[in-house]
């Protein structure tokens, strides 16, 4: 396995085997079968660094603070040797003019190849004065540079959805890119802001097939927004259980009971959070305490009610005991089937034992 990533990750100190590993990692993240880690590893140290540009629009730089977040092996490091990061206002150390010019000539060069990444949400009113670059509407820079993108990656929820900047009474008249360009691939990785490792699956994904992985109804990787937090939470038993904190420092929260009733969106949010976590996979925000307040669902500022339970059919008390019933029940018919196939094992070893000794 040769190739100018090798070279790069070799002089940085990584080896081809932290290197497979790693791409097996995120072939794992993504239920990918297990040979598809190599396979990747191999597309990803042979292919040439695709051009990226990544313009960021009406956000806050939260999604950029957390991809530089990354844990190791480290995932910036890997980004951007994997891809040549042509253009990104925060990074690069061009400025001004030179930034622009940088951006236009990597367009240029690279048309109907490169990956765009768009980062926050597109203003509309004031024919789009409320942000601008270099004297132009993001409007204007956002259709020049996605007529020449392959595809487009919709980083965080702004640009996703709208985020923030769209909540009532959204005063810029603030879209998502999906809203402006109807024309290219897109895929929307939101969260406010999104986990790192999400976006480096994605970024593989599309290095090694040439493509985007699958998505759902909302343009989300299902691999990563499949499930919803609740699906994955360490605390779903105590849900089933009808166990939950009433306030954040009773004895219930010291026990990590449920928060459910303390406003938690997790049963409907989709993301990984539960099971890629933060920070270098330390934690997350249902494990820090506090509930999750639905940051990559659409619209989920104007939901509100952050500390509000979400509405049930039923009391929740009921449905978590008629789970915890259930549960029992499988768990003890699990139970009874492994002794009964250890009893078997274990009988048929012993009785080719005493065959042999026979013989």
């Amino acid at each position: 396995m040769q190739g100018p990533l090798i070279d790069t990750l070799a002089r940085r100190g990584v080896t081809r085997r932290t290197f497979l590993k790693y791409c097996a990692t995120l072939a794992s993240m993504m239920a990918l079968p297990p040979s598809v880690g190599r396979a990747m590893a191999e597309a990803m140290a042979a292919a040439k660094r695709p051009s990226v540009i990544w313009l960021p629009f009406q956000e806050c730089t939260g999604c950029t603070e957390s991809i530089t977040r990354s844990h190791s092996p480290t995932i910036e490091g890997m980004i951007f040797d994997m891809v040549s990061l042509d253009y990104q206002e925060t990074l690069m150390a061009a400025a001004g003019h030179q930034a622009e010019e940088a951006r236009h000539a990597a367009m240029k060069e690279n048309h109907g190849k490169y990956l765009l990444i768009v980062d926050g949400s597109i203003p509309l009113g004031i024919d789009g004065a409320y942000s601008c670059i270099g004297g132009r509407s993001n409007l204007d820079i956002l259709k020049e540079a996605a007529e020449g993108a392959a595809a487009i990656v919709a980083m965080g929820s702004c640009a996703s959805f709208g985020g923030i900047p769209k909540a009532n009474p959204n005063p810029t008249g603030a879209v998502s890119v999906s809203d402006i360009v109807k024309d290219k691939p897109i895929v929307n990785i939101p969260g406010c802001p999104p986990i790192p490792v999400v976006m480096t699956g994605v970024l593989a994904h599309y290095l090694t097939f040439g493509s985007l992985p699958e998505l759902d109804a909302q343009g989300r990787p299902k691999a990563f927004f499949g499930e919803t937090i609740h699906d994955r939470c360490y605390r779903r038993p105590f849900y089933d259980q009808g166990k939950f904190a009433k306030t954040f420092d009773d004895e219930g929260a010291r026990q990590g009971w449920c928060l459910f009733e303390l406003g938690c969106k997790g049963p409907v949010t989709h993301n990984a959070c539960a099971t890629v976590k933060w920070n270098g996979g330390t934690s997350w925000p249902v494990e820090s305490g506090h509930g999750c307040i639905g940051c990559s669902e659409p619209d989920f500022w104007d939901g509100g009610g952050f500390y509000k339970a979400l509405s049930v059919p039923a009391d929740p008390l009921k449905i978590g005991a008629a789970a915890a019933v259930a549960g029992a029940a499988a768990g003890v018919a699990v139970s009874f089937a492994n002794r009964a196939k250890k009893k078997a094992a274990k009988a048929a070893h012993e009785t080719t034992t005493l065959d042999d000794l026979e013989k």
